[in-house]
């Protein structure tokens, strides 16, 4: 079995995220959550890399209390969440 890189894979590589339903790069991943990971970015990224070693060096206990610790929010409040998130950020609400 080969081990996973070490190193977050470049935004080359893409895997389908379950959370909007389309081909995503791990830096989107990274910064989700304005700024901070999405809580699936764990579960996801596990297999291609140790993602959870990388962002625990990354992020302060804090953020990763805000980024993983807290409870997952129902998938049709979160779309909601982001359909009003991106208005907001092109002016249309």
């Amino acid at each position: 079995m080969n081990k996973p890189e070490q190193i977050p894979p470049e935004d080359e590589f893409q895997i389908r995220c379950r959370k909007l339903g389309h081909l995503i790069h791990f830096g989107y991943c990274r910064q989700e959550q304005e700024g901070l990971p999405c809580a699936k970015a764990l579960d996801c990224w596990y297999a291609f890399f140790p993602v959870e070693e990388s962002l625990r060096g990354e992020l302060t206990a804090d953020e990763w209390r805000q980024a993983f610790d807290q409870p997952q929010v129902p998938k049709v409040l979160s779309l909601v969440e982001l359909i009003e998130r991106a208005q907001k950020n092109t002016g249309k609400l």
